[in-house]
């Protein structure tokens, strides 16, 4: 009877473990509104912390602690359009803000010429 038990309860705690495994597999799906801002034309040319240079008509953004080239869906709450960039640098470096846009991106969204603009983002941590 001893053994029944124990055989039991080891199954059951190797079933569990592998449910827990199984959901673990899956990526992380991260929403968040967040103050967004657009890189200055000064910056067209510079190294980013990625090495690539910044384009401004390329879809690319800088962000604090994401990795490097992970995929963001940005959306305007205003009017509802949204873009993907690609995280190739750090920044930006005010506490309030927690995303600095390419020019393309920020004009793709409307936020262009708005200095500072309220976004939703939307990406996966695998």
């Amino acid at each position: 009877m001893k053994y029944f038990l124990l055989l039991s309860f080891c199954f059951l705690f190797l079933q569990g473990k592998a449910q827990n495994s199984d959901s673990s597999n899956e990526p992380d799906s991260i929403k968040k509104t967040v103050l967004a801002t657009y890189y200055h034309r000064k910056f067209e040319g510079r190294r980013t912390t990625s090495g690539a240079k910044y384009r401004a008509k390329k879809f690319t953004a800088a962000h604090r602690t994401l990795p490097m080239g992970t995929m963001i869906t940005v959306t305007n709450p205003d009017n509802g359009k949204s873009v993907i960039v690609k995280v190739n640098d750090r920044g930006p470096f005010s506490k309030r803000l927690a995303i600095d846009l390419s020019e393309s991106a920020a004009k793709e969204i409307g936020i262009f010429r708005k200095g500072i603009a309220k976004v939703n983002l939307s990406y996966t941590i695998e």
